[in-house]
């Protein structure tokens, strides 16, 4: 704990002073001193020159040349030198290296060498023998070898052994390489590089002795941090030939120790070619290593007197390889290791010899080869991979972690040991020192010794060049803008070195910004905070120097509001010196965390200016979102502006000019389409793109996900089309109709008489609407009554069955909110339009937009606003009045703050009621008290939080509140959604060993997600009817049923539509969370207790103890029944279901059944029996004598075993299954031959054989156990066929087999039960078949059923969690859902978010038991916290923001009528002039036949076929389901019908 507030006190407090220096001690001395002389030297240098020099602009001068010169030098060189890591050059040094026993077999050494290329083609790996390679004497090329650049990948180097004679004892060799540096992004922490680079090939030139090399690759082989030993070529004297050893492409490593510690580095991007090309080395280079290794002669090498200098092979590194190996093996990473790969270490052929290890890797036009060179047939030298053990393993697991990984991650004593050194003294000459190549000029270098990780400790990288830019320019910009106030004279005495220090703290946060900063909303390294520092000064300084310009050169011409000049000088100066007060506070502003990184900063500012200015919805969905809204908004009025200026032009006090009424019912019809129309223009963009483009999307059709698509984004640029096509109409209709109304006089020969009608009428349908309809429809009415004053049918069901019943105060309360949205509040802001002719355009312009867009958007408390400044600057301060637009505007402003301000107290009160408080640690116990005298500062914070909408968080989740930073309403920074693990994001290694996403939260999550579509298709339409409650933007619920418990977050609120988040808790969550849903779930009607007695309570009315508590709460509940389409779960133990040997006899009966079905349902039956293949390699099963004696078939298990002949033949076969399959032949169309004999027999007997086989296999031939038998069942359920047997080799002829008929026969044997008669049985698989969705909870097909609402799925869990090992037969059926709707407290929320990422991000807490997380009843606080975005929270499902519109709830459209478009306007005429041809024809021909004229007008009706009648809409919303277009793409199961619709039918009863 010590050490933690250390930590914390010195890397985020004393470095959010400074801008970002600290010491330090888990670094070198060098880089703190570096850092404190920067520091120093930014803090004293500008308070020099302004103690030292004169205020002059010399200073600026001055300044700002230094300071540009020295972070154009830093930011320059510090980009290249991650740029020399990154692709720079390694150089070793060697030590002097003994040559006195060597020189004896130097003469025989002179010849040319050549090399042996491979005639195969690509893709070829073989071993063959090499001709001798004779190297050539180079004593004449030493001299000139020093100044060559000799490649790092060189896999054939010159050693000191054999080329030596002539060589300078003291000469030093120099090697290049390219290196490829840690990547401190990716966090590491394995040694070094991983991947395998491209080899290089060897070619030895004879023509003047030179050695050259042809790079194949721009990958060095070794990493950056590790040293490449050379070995040495082996002389063998009797013979005067050299046995060359090439070392290999992993290369010898060497641990770099920093203080103790080995150093890391990581892959970077120039190593992925290398990886890439690592995946594809086939299996016959293992094969052909493997031979290498197990072969023995090739193991054998001649012991030749005088020669012990071979290259040494390790036991101990060998024997590590196997080991590791062997782990990753049990681990389940490779199912089917190579016995080569976990083999017994090579044994040395004879005694006091070393086998030679090395190898030759050959790059020919990118064909990786393997060589085995031999020199003569005296010699004969291994030449092979010698990491190609663990390499290979590796590889055939195709496993990126592993891939990223080092063969070197070994134990310290391995790394630091030579591999072919023999003797310590060996080694200490063989030691390399090696350093960085950086290039100052063309022909001009200095050496680097240090790496990665020590350049990352002094400075921040910059990835970008733009970056680099931007930090000198921001950094210039920061010292000029820093120098012109201290030149001006702003700051004396003291705060003189006080605002240096705060340029100091905002130049150095660019070279060494504060990680993590207060302010960060992730943990880890951000990029953008850097900037925030610089930036925000810049912006203080221009506003300071703009406010004391202006403040010194105001005229007479003020403008005032409400009486108060605000451009009077005193005003200007007063806010002059309150921005210089706050930038000399930057150090605590940052430390404290008041102001966001830069980019949170804007998308707040614009939705700001967008809600209070231009009367918008939220922008914060993202970035580009809130530029686009504004730019929406600003042209908008630049297009109304015109209009209005020159109405106003020819403005008369008694006479209304035309232009200015065709301005009005301009912004009235731009108003209602603007809040009609979402903030985020993506899915307009894709509504362009498809109509645009249609035939632009590249649709691959192997791919096996390519039939699993998404309806929802379809469904939405469906709605946005209607909508937009609605919009063409209704907007030219409002137009003319408001036109019309404004050009008439009404305006101004009723005044005064309309304005107070309308503000009555106004203020009685907002009163009805929004106060007495939702109190009367609460669960608790005033927190008075116990039970709703107006309930709904589903109230006292105990089990919902169908959609909710629309209720006559639903309807009303549509009808009561479309007259006053659409009628009355345009009505009163054109009345107030009507009566201005002083105030300017704009300001009408932008007033009227605001209060129209905000009107159309969220009308909910729209009415206490106009009924306020109505009645106070009409009858209490009519003289303060600005004109009741003006008023209306301001008002609208100042009310939005103090509804903030009003949650802010309530949530405050709520939670530190000393009477309910709950301490979740010693620390909460320890701040009670002290929140007494905070508690004045306490209201102080919370009015500016209200004011610059900011939320106010308990510091620790304790009584102590303090103010966070500005955040939009969407309030989290990052577009964080959960991805559900599946097969369709995961390799299929992973899924057929660990099964991943195997636990109940992953799995659980897909419950969510479909709720969210539930939601997204009625949210929308519920909350028009009022079921709810009222709803503004940023408003926060708790949907509570049985095991649901998610939080949906309304982020914006337009005319028609909601955008919101759903963020799903654990459905076994923890001890906190059950208490809290408790909490919400028990009701309060049954407490009759009053103070400390129980006296009873009035029937139908609450307690006082009840409603005193109640009024004490964040949270109230709403409704009790609401009703919503979902899925309810059911899951029973398979291991109770099949524990019985007959239960599995019996799930093995249907299993073959099952196989028998469907593959005499296939289309592609005849196809199969023609199939050469497969007859060939069912011949031997068509023997008359042929029995099965696999040892998987067991007697207790298999109807058909044959206990006289031990095992299955194919007459025990036909004797259980005959009948069955001659039943199902008999239901196709065209029956085949179907007797005992016939190849259709023969096939079926063949698959199902085959198919248990497999059973067996996947049960590890274990299937009297009953877990075995599980395990096996599941991984059949999953598709994890493996073929074992050669006898079922035949089946790879066509794999439509095992995924059309042997899958579906395992999945639907667990649907069936007891039937005994074929009709049945068969009709039960093909019923299952249509209403049943049978697939593995990890398939994607799963997932699309689900979202598709299919109305039934089952599926076989393998649940592994907490020690649990248990199968589950999951089961879904679709029904209606019934939930609780609890409304929290939105700042509530806000608050306690804020908090937990603070504490966890900032303060670095890490106690999964913090105090801050614990129940807290009144405030719900742990299930808050929870929903947190990870890893603050843990929810396990956060759906990503999802619009609803209006228009897809079916029940508001009957009230409502649908959208209007010109097809539905045509549909109209058409039926109404055929009702009217039904009358006439029914009137006029008495003789007639009514009902044929009846019959008629329907046939005409229902034959354009674009309406759809509202009472075939009713009636399948009243069956259960409600009208929602179907999936194209969507998952159906096998269905024999549909593939055959004139060969077998499921109704199939033999009678016409």
């Amino acid at each position: 704990m010590g050490s933690q507030t250390l930590q914390i006190l010195r890397q985020g407090v004393w470095a959010s002073i400074t801008g970002g220096w600290y010491y330090d001690p888990h670094q070198n001395t060098f880089v703190n001193a570096l850092h404190l002389y920067l520091w120093l030297f930014l803090l004293c240098f500008p308070f020099t020159l302004y103690m030292a020099l004169p205020p002059t602009m010399v200073i600026v001068g001055i300044y700002c040349g230094v300071i540009a010169g020295m972070f154009l030098l830093l930011k320059t060189v510090n980009y290249r030198l991650h740029h020399a890591l990154d692709e720079g050059e390694v150089v070793e040094h060697r030590a002097k290296e003994k040559e006195s026993n060597r020189t004896s077999s130097e003469g025989a050494n002179e010849g040319d060498a050549t090399r042996q290329e491979d005639s195969n083609g690509p893709g070829s790996v073989k071993a063959s023998s090499c001709n001798v390679m004779q190297p050539i004497s180079r004593e004449q090329d030493w001299g000139r070898g020093e100044r060559e650049d000799v490649k790092s990948a060189n896999l054939v180097q010159r050693t000191s052994s054999s080329l030596g004679a002539g060589r300078n004892s003291g000469r030093r060799r120099t090697g290049k390489k390219r290196a490829s540096s840690f990547d401190a992004s990716r966090h590491r922490d394995y040694v070094s590089l991983r991947g395998m680079a491209k080899p290089r090939s060897a070619v030895f030139a004879a023509g003047g002795g030179e050695e050259e090399w042809s790079e194949a690759s721009d990958l060095s082989c070794a990493s950056s941090l590790q040293s490449t030993q050379s070995h040495h070529f082996s002389t063998d004297s009797s013979s005067s030939t050299t046995s060359h050893s090439c070392h290999s492409p992993e290369g010898r490593y060497r641990a770099l120790k920093v203080k103790g510690k080995r150093r890391t580095s990581g892959r970077t991007p120039s190593t992925g070619s290398a990886k890439t090309h690592a995946r594809v080395l086939s299996l016959d280079s293992g094969t052909a290593a493997s031979a290498c290794l197990n072969d023995p002669h090739l193991t054998r090498s001649r012991n030749t007197p005088g020669n012990e200098d071979t290259v040494t092979f390790r036991r101990e590194r060998s024997t590590f390889r196997r080991q590791a190996v062997r782990r990753r093996h049990n681990a389940g990473s490779n199912p089917t290791p190579p016995s080569s790969l976990i083999g017994s270490p090579l044994r040395y052929a004879d005694s006091g010899v070393r086998v030679s290890c090395a190898c030759w890797l050959t790059d020919m036009e990118g064909v990786r080869e393997g060589t085995l060179c031999s020199m003569g047939p005296k010699l004969r030298i291994i030449c092979f991979v010698c990491f190609l053990q663990i390499r290979l393993n590796r590889l055939l697991t195709i496993d990126p972690e592993l891939l990223e990984q080092q063969d070197v991650d070994l134990s310290p004593e391995l790394q630091d040991a030579p591999l072919d050194l023999e003797d310590q003294a060996t080694a200490t000459a063989h030691q390399a020192k090696q350093h960085y190549r950086f290039w100052l000029l063309p022909y001009l270098w200095v050496g680097l010794h240090f790496d990665r990780l020590t350049l990352l400790a002094l400075f921040d990288r910059n990835r970008e060049v733009l970056e680099n830019i931007l930090s000198v320019v921001l950094a210039v910009l920061v010292a000029f803008l820093g120098s012109i106030l201290l030149v001006g004279g702003f700051f004396t005495d003291i705060w003189v070195f006080q605002f240096c220090l705060v340029i100091a703290s905002c130049q150095y946060s660019l070279l060494k910004s504060v990680q993590p900063d207060s302010s960060s909303p992730r943990h880890g390294h951000n990029r953008i905070i850097a900037y925030s520092r610089p930036i925000y000064f810049c912006l203080c300084c221009v506003l300071i120097w703009m406010l004391d310009y202006v403040s010194d050169r105001t005229g007479s011409a003020r403008f005032t509001v409400y009486g108060v000049a605000v451009t009077s000088s005193l005003v200007l100066s007063s806010a002059r010196d309150l921005i210089i007060v706050f930038t000399l506070c930057f150090p605590v502003v940052f430390f404290v965390g008041l102001l966001p990184q830069v980019n949170t900063f804007i998308m707040y500012l614009f939705e700001q200016l967008d809600i209070h200015v231009f009367g918008g919805t939220v922008t914060s969905t993202s970035l580009l979102s809130s530029l686009y809204s504004v730019l929406r908004s600003a042209v908008t009025v630049a297009l109304l502006y015109g209009l209005c200026y020159g109405a106003l032009k020819t403005w008369e006090p008694q006479h209304i000019p035309v232009l200015f009424s065709l301005f009005c019912g301009l912004l009235v019809a731009v108003s209602y389409h603007l809040s009609r129309q979402s903030s985020d223009p993506s899915v307009l963009i894709s509504l362009v793109h498809s109509k645009l483009l249609p035939n632009m999307k590249d649709k691959n059709s192997e791919d096996p996900l390519s039939e699993v698509q998404d309806p929802l984004p379809e469904k939405l640029r469906g709605s946005v089309s209607e909508r937009l096509h609605s919009d063409l109409i209704v907007c030219v209709v409002i137009a003319v109709l408001y036109f019309a109304i404004h050009v008439s006089t009404m305006f101004i020969v009723l005044q005064p008489f309309l304005s107070y009608v309308l503000y009555s009428l106004l203020g009685a349908v907002g009163l009805l609407t929004h106060y007495l309809l939702p109190q009367v429809r609460k669960q608790l009415p005033w927190y008075c009554f116990s039970h709703p004053l107006l309930k709904t049918r589903e109230y006292y069901q105990f089990e919902v069955r169908g959609a909710a019943h629309v209720m006559w105060f639903e309807k009303l309360h549509v009808w009561l909110l479309f007259l006053e949205k659409n009628i009355l509040y345009p009505l009163v802001i054109l009345n107030v339009l009507s009566v201005l002719y002083l105030v300017g355009a704009l300001m009408i312009t932008v007033a009227g937009l605001k209060l129209l867009r905000s009107s159309y958007s969220s009308p909910t408390y729209q009415y206490i606003t106009v009924l306020f400044t109505v009645l106070f600057f009409t009858f209490d301060y009519r003289n303060l009045s600005e004109t009741l637009l003006l008023d209306l505007f301001l008002m609208s402003i100042v009310f939005s703050k103090l509804w903030e301000l009003f949650y802010k107290l309530c949530f405050i009160y709520t939670y530190i009621a000393p009477w309910q408080i709950t301490w979740g640690s010693a620390f909460h116990a320890f701040a009670q008290p002290f929140a007494v005298p905070h508690s004045a500062m306490l209201f102080v914070q919370a009015v500016v939080s209200a004011v610059l909408s900011t939320p106010l968080n308990p510091f620790l989740g304790s009584a102590i509140f303090i103010t966070s930073y500005v955040r939009p309403v969407k309030f989290w920074e990052r577009d964080y959604n959960t991805k559900r693990v599946d097969h369709s994001n995961t390799r299929l290694a992973s899924q057929l060993d660990r099964n991943p996403g195997s636990d109940d939260n992953n799995l659980n999550s897909i419950f969510y997600e479909h709720l969210t579509r539930s939601l997204q298709h009625s949210l929308c339409g519920d909350l028009l009817l009022g079921r709810w409650g009222n709803y503004t933007t940023g408003d926060c619920f708790i949907l509570a049923s049985d095991y649901l418990n998610a939080l949906v977050h309304l982020v914006e609120i337009g005319n028609g539509l909601v955008t919101f988040q759903l963020r799903g808790l654990e459905f076994r969550g923890t001890y906190c969370q059950q208490r809290e849903v408790e909490a919400i779930t028990e009701g309060v009607e049954e407490d009759e207790s009053c103070c400390c007695c129980e006296p009873g309570h009035l029937p139908h009315v609450l307690s006082f103890n009840a409603a005193f508590g109640q009024r004490w709460l964040a949270w109230e509940v709403l409704v009790t029944k609401y009703v919503l389409e979902g899925y309810s779960i059911t899951d029973n133990s398979a291991a109770s279901m099949l524990q019985v040997f007959d239960l599995r006899r019996i799930l093995t009966t249907y299993y073959v059944k099952g196989i028998i079905y469907y593959v005499i349902a296939s289309t592609k039956l005849e196809e199969w029996l023609a199939n050469e293949t497969m007859r060939e390699g069912l011949k031997a099963c068509g023997e008359r004598n042929y029995v099965d004696l696999d040892p998987t078939f067991n007697p207790n298990i298999d109807q058909d075993y044959d206990h006289r002949l031990a095992g299955i033949s194919r007459d025990s076969f036909c004797q259980v299954y005959l009948g069955w399959i001659q039943y199902c032949n008999s239901r196709r169309a065209k029956p085949l031959d179907s007797e005992k004999d016939s190849s259709l027999v023969l096939l079926c007997f063949g698959l199902c054989v085959l198919g248990r086989r497999a059973l067996g296999t996947a049960a590890h031939h274990m299937s009297s156990n009953l877990e075995s038998f599980l395990y096996g069942l599941h991984a059949l359920f999953k598709g994890d066929f493996r073929i074992s047997s050669v006898r079922d080799e035949w089946i790879f002829a066509d794999m439509e087999l095992l995924r059309k008929v042997v899958v579906p026969g395992i999945r639907m044997s667990l649907k069936l039960h007891q039937y005994d008669e074929p009709v049945v049985l068969f009709q039960a698989i093909s019923s299952h078949q249509q209403n049943l969705v049978i697939a593995h909870e990890g398939d994607p097909a799963w997932r699309s059923a689900v979202l598709s609402n299919s109305p039934s799925l089952l599926a076989l869990r393998h649940v592994l969690d907490e020690g649990t090992n248990e199968y589950k037969i999951i089961v879904l059926n679709r029904r209606y859902l019934s939930f609780r709707v609890i409304k929290v407290n939105k700042e509530c929320v806000r608050g306690l978010w804020a908090g937990q990422q603070q504490e966890l991000v900032f303060l670095r807490n890490r106690n999964p038991e913090r105090g801050s997380i614990q129940n807290a009843k009144q405030a719900l606080r742990n299930m808050i916290n929870s929903s947190c975005d990870q890893p603050i929270g843990y929810p396990i499902y956060v759906s990503p923001l999802t619009t609803s519109y209006c228009n897809s709830h079916t029940q508001l459209g009957h009230i409502l009528g649908g959208p209007i478009s010109i097809g539905n306007i045509r549909n109209l005429i058409v039926s109404t002039w055929h009702r009217l041809r039904k009358g006439c024809g029914a009137g006029c021909n008495s003789g007639g036949n009514i009902e044929d004229s009846d019959a008629g007008g329907l046939s005409c009706t229902s034959g354009n076929g674009t309406g759809l009648s509202g009472d075939s809409q009713q009636s399948s919303v009243s069956q259960g389901g409600l009208s929602r277009p179907a999936a194209p793409l969507a998952y159906q199961p096998h269905n024999m019908s549909e593939h055959q619709p004139t060969c077998i039918s499921p109704l199939h009863t033999g009678t016409n």
